[in-house]
């Protein structure tokens, strides 16, 4: 393919394309700015506006904006898949391949390899290459690379040799994956300083999480992999805690084209900063907005109007369509007119009254890899410490909290109780604490000690608890961490740019209730979320009583049921790499039953024997007209008592 003469170098930023004979014209906001000649877009881009590069701070604003706007990139990586072979197995790369001799490189500029199966992100080429023209050499080149780093971690690596020893490499990929390459301006331009903010938008299609994510133009032939990896993810650095963001939402404006009426985008193309698009960009946030469009563009066919006519008087219903299809949108809720569960109330055989994660207390979910729930683990109180968790009565009394004094001498520490909007509120004086008091932790104590909180009747609500470690007694201090995890219990501490943010570990901090929080009532089932928010909006039964356990839903007057949709739990604490082959979250219903109540009995309407989903839309075998339906759960794929995040009624 000819490469146009805007190959790097051309400081081109926006620009507005109109093709003309055999020429194309880049407009950068309405003057002339360079002219490019032959292929510089393909086909289906022409009339559209459309950035490559970063944009400047002077023009956005954005804390991650270099100062300058460049044509510069993220790269295009391929990965290496290798196998155990029970024995020995040497490898000699062929002499065209790279070879690396210097362990700073990877283990001081953030390229560390530490999974001897593979599968590393920073094996990454882009500048001085394009992404676009220069694909095939770029492929070629990262080849030369792969091999390299798996000659490096078999034979030179002092970390990795011995891991390797009966590795061998099984696979390498040779179609180059794209972090950044054209970006199409749409009917929003969506910028860092929204996320930042977590800025709701009307037409919320989709959410992200991943931090700003910007790898160092030029991967491998960088100085470092990407700055938040070579400095370790050292959250304290305020340049680094500043890439770290909440849930945010992604407006459906942003994915579709503001020049051609049916061009939409999904995925690394979508109307955005090159900032912003260091955490949109991430494959999990890119199939939402792909799902997205595709309920958009249905609608659209469907109702005869355009993706931006949907965007602008269809929003809800694309948004009720996405949630009833199991996505998740942080800013909004199930309120669809035909979910009959909506009308009905819930109860439960029996409810988890929560009470707390202890300290040396191993998690129940054995599927996950046990290095991320060890247990013991602490973290310095001089952090500033907090949990998240959610009250919901009867009024708490005292809070115990796990604490080891490696001193002699008794620490006070300084704590309040603090009501917060939800999990992802990270402000530190946002709200005024609801009590505040001092912690007298003896000196060698390591248990859990009691604090009377005689907050009363606060609620229900998520509230955060804070010890301050601003003060020399609290550099002796520590909170232990829970072996064990719990949905909508979150530890965290300040990190370097001034806000609180959760911790990098899973299990949260071992923490005590007295008395017992009614925070899994069944009624979160009809709450309209699938995942912990503003509360827990989930259902678990007593796990002192023995399966079968069931939920009911109960209607004033007789109903007709034709289809019945369960969301069970599923796992949401840890990256999917955490999860061991053939994964099912514990919680998820191995064995149920969907029941009608008729008369003084129960009667069977579906019978689950093997189910290994965490989302099931059940249409029933026949109408059904009754007042009462109940999910009897049998057995689980582990844990000790049942659950259900939503239960809906058609």
């Amino acid at each position: 393919m000819h490469r146009p003469a805007c190959h790097p170098g051309a400081k081109i930023q926006a620009v507005k394309a109109y093709v003309a004979n055999a020429e194309t014209e880049l407009i950068l906001r309405g003057k002339q700015f360079i002219d490019c000649t032959g292929d510089a877009l393909p086909a289906h881009l022409a009339g559209c506006e459309w950035r490559w590069g970063s944009e400047s701070t002077a023009e956005t604003g954005e804390i991650h904006a270099p100062a300058d706007a460049s044509t510069d990139t993220m790269g295009n990586s391929i990965h290496i898949r290798c196998i155990d072979t029970g024995r020995p197995a040497p490898y000699r790369a062929p002499d065209w391949a790279m070879k690396y001799e210097d362990s700073a490189f990877f283990y001081e500029q953030g390229r560390r390899p530490n999974d001897p199966e593979g599968g590393f992100w920073w094996i990454e080429i882009g500048v001085p290459w394009n992404t676009v023209y220069d694909n095939e050499t770029i492929r070629h080149e990262l080849t030369r690379h792969a091999l390299g780093v798996w000659d490096w971690m078999k034979n030179r690596d002092e970390k990795m040799m011995e891991r390797c020893k009966n590795y061998a490499l099984e696979f390498i990929g040779q179609v180059p994956g794209k972090r950044e390459s054209r970006r199409v301006i749409g009917r929003h331009f969506l910028d860092e300083n929204e996320l930042q903010r977590r800025e709701v938008f009307a037409d919320e299609a989709a959410y992200g999480g991943w931090f700003i994510d910007l790898h160092t133009p030029g991967g491998l032939l960088a100085p470092t992999s990407e700055p938040a990896s070579a400095s370790g993810y050292n959250d304290q650095l305020k340049e680094i805690a500043l890439k770290y963001i909440g849930p945010y939402g992604i407006p459906l404006r942003s994915l579709i084209s503001k020049d051609v009426d049916n061009l939409m985008m999904a995925g690394r193309n979508i109307s955005t900063t090159h900032a912003a698009l260091g955490t949109v960009r991430v494959m999990a946030t890119c199939g939402l907005m792909g799902q997205a469009v595709g309920a958009a563009a249905a609608l659209a066919v469907s109702r005869g109007l355009s993706p931006s006519e949907i965007a602008e008087s269809e929003m809800e219903h694309v948004q009720q369509q996405l949630l009833r299809d199991g996505c998740f949108l942080p800013n909004v809720h199930n309120r669809d007119p035909a979910d009959l569960a909506r009308k009905a109330t819930a109860s439960a055989s029996s409810t988890w009254a929560f009470s707390g994660l202890g300290a040396w207390e191993a998690a129940e979910d054995t599927g996950l890899r046990p290095e991320w729930l060890k247990c013991g683990r602490e973290i310095p109180v001089s952090k500033h410490l907090c949990q998240w968790l959610y009250l919901s009565g009867p009024a708490l009394e005292r809070i115990g909290l796990w604490l080891h004094n490696s001193a002699d001498e008794t620490a006070s520490l300084e704590m309040c109780l603090r009501p917060v909007d939800s999990l992802w509120d990270y402000e530190i004086e946002i709200r005024e604490p609801i009590w505040r008091g001092k912690v007298e932790v003896p000196g060698g104590q390591d248990g859990l000690q009691w604090i009377p909180v005689g907050a009363g009747d606060l609620g229900e609500g998520c509230y955060r608890v804070e010890i301050r470690g601003d003060n020399p007694e609290a550099d002796n201090v520590a909170w232990r961490l829970s072996g064990n995890l719990a949905y909508g219990w979150v530890g965290g501490h300040v990190v370097g740019s001034g806000r609180f943010h959760w911790n990098r570990t899973p299990t949260p901090f071992a923490m005590q209730f007295d008395p017992p929080q009614s925070v899994y009532d069944p009624s979160q089932v009809l709450g309209g979320a699938t995942r912990p928010t503003g509360k827990t909006n989930l259902w678990f039964s007593d796990p002192g009583r023995t399966l079968p356990q069931s939920l009911d839903l109960t209607w004033e007057s007789d109903v007709e049921l034709k289809r019945v949709e369960i969301t069970f739990p599923g796992q949401i604490f840890v990256e999917v790499h955490a999860e061991s082959p053939f994964y099912v979250a514990p919680h998820i219903a191995r064995k149920y039953r969907i029941q009608s109540r008729e008369g003084e009995g129960w009667r069977d309407v579906l019978v689950e024997s093997d189910n290994l989903e965490q989302r099931r839309q059940h249409e029933l075998p026949e109408s059904i007209r009754t007042r009462q339906l109940r999910i009897l759960i049998e057995e689980t794929h582990g844990a000790r008592r049942a659950g259900l995040a939503e239960v809906r009624c058609y």
